[in-house]
């Protein structure tokens, strides 16, 4: 899987009140039952990247989305904690755009790439206020595969993506 996120920390990768909090914002304003309700099944999804062979996971965040507190400073602070320790991951990948990164015009596309064992089983993951959309035609898969590893020319390696999220967190 692959992902880019301009605004929000990628789904695998927030937390509890992270999610609690960007749930809450919603349109109309889910009732506490159903706001609990949302955040148990963001956090199951996480447990893809814990099963026995998880896929391989590929997370571009603009710096914006690591900047913005969603909840708290001590939630922030606790959500780029967990970005830092999923990073260290076989497997998952974290890198950053930074704000400062020259020509990047892609900040506003929140975009989730599922690879399937069989191409023709590609979809695109696409979140917008009135819900997800998937796209699976070929033409479409190609174009946001091209984004995304636009995307990551833009984005710092990993390992100076993981030192940047650490100065953030000192920042905070």
């Amino acid at each position: 899987m692959r992902t880019f996120q301009g605004v929000y920390i990628p789904g695998l990768l927030q937390v509890d009140n992270y999610t609690r909090a960007l749930m809450a914002y919603g349109v109309p304003q889910p009732s506490p039952r159903q706001l609990e309700a949302l955040v148990a099944f963001r956090m199951r999804r996480r447990e893809v990247l814990d099963s026995g062979s998880p896929p391989a996971y590929e997370a571009v965040i603009h710096e914006a989305a690591l900047r913005t507190l969603v909840a708290n400073r001590d939630e922030a602070r606790r959500q780029l904690a967990f970005i830092l320790e999923q990073g260290e991951r076989p497997g998952v990948t974290v890198r950053v755009v930074p704000l400062d990164a020259e020509g990047f015009g892609g900040a506003g596309t929140p975009v989730l790439y599922a690879y399937g064992s069989v191409p023709r089983l590609d979809t695109v993951h696409i979140d917008v206020p009135h819900g997800p959309i998937l796209l699976d035609a070929e033409s479409q898969l190609a174009r946001y595969r091209a984004f995304l590893d636009k995307a990551l020319t833009f984005s710092l390696s990993a390992e100076k993506s993981q030192d940047f999220i650490h100065t953030i967190m000192r920042q905070l």
